[in-house]
């Protein structure tokens, strides 16, 4: 039970006239507003909303001191606000790009984590051989290969993490060289030469549209050596036509991970400066306090690795959609304001061709959590991101070349959203969950945390971090500093809630952007 001095409603900004729940509030639990005693007229569920202020049909609901939807019908003083009588309606923006820039944060030097430094210099936080098949017909081939790399012969290597089988969906039936085809690429690509994976092996089919040969050749793989080899000794690519089917493809890439163990195996951890870390940011299974407890505490944490010099990246566009005004103000230069906006309308026509739009938001999970409108959502996700300035925005899947905070252009969908980052070379992620999202991505290790106690106690084997404790007093910067002493710890070795449950084989969900044909 929280203490009793904790308030039943949060008031987030002077010129909100909604107060959010910080737990199940019975009919007659008030709230102090300028003075003024509210008492809500009926029950208000952890995480939804009480109007502090009447308001009229078609005026603005305000949280955050932004606009996240208007009054679909008269909302008196007291009454619960939601998708009842709110509902997203058009915005005006002022995109103001690169008006309110923040100053760089004071540098901080010193710090460091116990990782894999590479042979080329990169930095790793895990250790992984990775079995990619190039097309769907090749994953169950790619799966028994991995299977059959059992944990007693895997504890004969124990500076190797496992070997992970990168599968999917994907990999024909898209026009040869076209976007689909670049993009499955780049991202195969960005997870073989990720500095979590220490070797790889590609299996195909031999007829797909995605050849591995067009893989290695348009990528440079061919030029990747195994540490330790001079010059690859092994055939990096299995075809299983040319093989000779299901049986003889799985005993020679079996044959080939048993020579690349030992290989992998020579790396040791050392100390690696904090400014190497790639984070990226992610939240799923979101609810109504995501944008008061984890996504503002990740962004504390997010401030203070930009701090140290590293880079943390925000996603999900769709969930950046009608905040993006914010983002823009904070942008170096026109130029990447620009360029999120210019993402922002690829979008919108995108979801229009299949006559969808890009506010199709909330979830019903995230309706359930107090979320209302995408509005709503957008501007608590956005939080992750922290305070400091804007300073590129890149396409999804593309390698990450820049410090500070960064946007990656990706869909809402979480594994996809995810695939994207740590192709992009993301070597830590730390994912927000109000309702309770269960995931993990190998070769990266995703650290979970939750905007409410009763979830993180509910869950608490899937959960690392409880950020509901500031709903009980407890303050986002000391939830920020917990999240990031707790990168720096899994960075150096320590496993997540996921890593402990195996989770991480079955995300890798690369985006298929075009028809398929």
């Amino acid at each position: 039970m929280p203490p009793r001095s904790a308030p039943a409603f949060i008031v987030l900004h002077s010129e909100d006239n909604i107060a959010v729940a910080a737990r199940n509030a019975p009919t007659g639990t008030t709230v102090e507003v300028g003075g003024t005693t509210i008492a809500s007229r009926e029950p208000i569920d952890l995480g939804h909303k009480v109007a502090t202020r009447a308001i009229k049909r078609g005026s603005p609901v305000r949280k955050f001191g932004q606009t996240i939807g208007f009054a679909s019908t008269d909302i008196p003083v007291g009454a619960w606000v939601h998708t009842q009588n709110c509902e997203a309606g058009p915005l005006s923006l002022d995109y103001a790009h690169a008006t309110e820039t923040p100053v760089d944060p004071t540098p901080i030097h010193g710090r460091t984590f116990q990782g894999y430094r590479r042979h080329d210099g990169r930095a790793g936080t895990r250790n992984y051989i990775a079995v990619i098949s190039t097309v769907n017909c090749s994953a169950f081939t790619s799966r028994l290969i991995c299977q059959a790399l059992t944990p007693d012969i895997l504890a004969q290597f124990p500076n190797v993490d496992g070997v992970v089988p990168i599968v999917h969906k994907h990999g024909c039936a898209m026009q040869y060289g076209g976007e689909d085809h670049l993009q499955l690429t780049r991202t195969l690509a960005g997870f073989a030469k990720h500095a979590n994976i220490g070797a790889y092996l590609l299996v195909g089919l031999g007829c797909e549209t995605g050849q591995a040969s067009f893989l290695a050749e348009s990528e440079g793989l061919h030029q990747i050596e195994i540490p330790g080899v001079a010059k690859p000794k092994l055939p990096l690519i299995l075809n299983m036509q040319e093989e000779g089917g299901i049986r003889k493809t799985v005993a020679h890439g079996v044959s080939i991970l048993r020579d690349m163990l030992p290989e992998a195996n020579k790396v040791h951890r050392e100390p690696i400066p904090v400014s190497e870390i790639i984070l990226g940011t992610n939240c799923g299974g979101s609810d109504g306090n995501s944008g008061v407890t984890a996504n503002p505490a990740l962004g504390y944490a997010s401030d203070l690795l930009v701090a140290h010099g590293a880079a943390s990246v925000l996603a999900e566009t769709p969930e950046i959609y009608g905040g993006e005004h914010t983002l823009t103000r904070r942008a170096i230069s026109r130029e990447v304001g620009e360029k999120l906006v210019e993402r922002i309308h690829w979008w919108e026509k995108y979801t229009a061709m299949f006559g969808a739009e890009i506010n199709n938001n909330p979830s019903v999970g995230n309706k359930k959590g107090g979320l209302t409108t995408i509005y709503e959502k957008s501007l608590g996700a956005i939080a992750k991101g922290g305070t400091t300035a804007l300073r590129g925005v890149y396409h999804y899947a593309e390698p990450i070349k820049s410090k500070g905070f960064l946007i990656m252009d990706t869909p809402g969908y979480d594994p996809t959203s995810v695939t994207g980052l740590v192709a992009g070379g993301c070597n830590m992620v730390v994912f927000t969950t109000g309702r309770g999202s269960c995931f993990g991505c190998k070769p990266v290790p995703s650290i979970k945390v939750a905007t409410n106690t009763p979830m993180y106690e509910r869950m608490i084997e899937d959960m690392d971090i409880n950020a509901g404790v500031i709903l009980d007093g407890a303050t986002i910067e000391d939830v920020g500093r917990e999240i990031f002493e707790r990168i720096i710890a899994v960075a150096s070795g320590e496993h997540t809630k996921s890593e402990a449950q195996g989770v991480g084989d079955d995300e890798f969900a690369p985006w298929a952007i075009g028809p398929t044909l």
